[in-house]
């Protein structure tokens, strides 16, 4: 598996929450943690900010995707609100997540709980070429949109 080093910064008093980590040799996300204070209670249909107490450097041509993690939504219907959510690499703030709980019963968020999970991926940068409409490649499917299957 390919590795990129990815410099990270604690932010604030947060010597006692781990970094960002794989759980498992062939984990995809690093584990990113609950850096509030005191515990959040989030209420059904609610959104909050919460924050993790890092901040990442991560090199051109790549990102960093914040996920859900799917224990959370599964048992609790918790998520997030812009998923996935995007580091991109020229940003140098902390990194926070915009959890939302979809579930029926409040739930609370304390400090050093696994929140989300951080993908690091490889960008690719587009370079538009203004054609008319006659010029793109033509498909089975040409511009059937939402529903043109006649399933769900």
């Amino acid at each position: 598996m390919e590795r990129i080093p990815i410099k990270i910064k604690r932010l604030g008093h947060n010597p006692d929450l781990p970094l960002p980590g794989y759980e498992t040799e062939g984990s995809s996300g690093m584990d990113v943690r609950a850096a509030v204070e005191s515990p959040v209670t989030l209420n059904p249909g609610e959104v909050k900010l919460i924050p993790t107490g890092f901040a990442v450097s991560i090199p051109p041509g790549y990102e960093g995707q914040v996920r859900p993690r799917s224990g959370l939504a599964l048992r609790h219907g918790i998520g997030m609100v812009n998923s996935p959510g995007t580091i991109d690499s020229d940003y140098r703030g902390e990194v926070s997540i915009i959890m939302i709980n979809w579930g029926q019963m409040p739930f609370t968020i304390n400090r050093g709980d696994r929140i989300a999970q951080m993908v690091i991926g490889k960008v690719y940068r587009a370079d538009l070429v203004d054609v008319n409409d006659s010029s793109l490649d033509a498909t089975i499917r040409g511009a059937g949109g939402f529903g043109h299957s006649g399933i769900g």
